[in-house]
């Protein structure tokens, strides 16, 4: 499985930016898809996922009413539509997947066996 993310760039605060991540190499839809973030000095940190085929999704608490995360199953990419940007959120974002996350892990980096390169946000007070 490779994945290939995408949109990032500079933005000012309150701004729109969406991010995309192209999957290629999937055998079957059971994946979980997820974007995490990395400040810099910071650990990585949960951003946001949509889980196997239920395609339920759940937010970090910090990113819950700015951001979307969305699914294309045809098109095998998962979107991350963020909204009312803050100078908080900028970091390198990741997109990772996994065949084999339970709900309780969903969160946790090393539940993610599959990882994009990462795209960089950044936002401007």
């Amino acid at each position: 499985v490779q994945l290939q993310a995408s949109g990032g760039g500079l933005v000012q605060a309150g701004d729109s930016l969406r991010l995309s991540c192209v999957a290629s190499g999937y055998t079957n839809s059971g994946f979980t898809s997820a974007w995490f973030r990395q400040a810099p000095g910071k650990e990585r940190e949960f951003v946001a996922g949509v889980f196997r085929n239920e395609g339920r999704t759940y937010y970090a608490d910090s990113v819950k009413g700015r951001f979307t995360i969305s699914r294309n199953r045809d098109k095998k990419t998962v979107d991350l539509q963020m909204n009312s940007l803050k100078a908080e959120d900028t970091a390198i974002y990741y997109c990772a997947a996994s065949n084999t996350v339970i709900w309780s892990a969903r969160a946790t980096p090393n539940a993610y066996g599959y990882w994009g390169q990462g795209t960089l946000v950044t936002v401007s007070s």
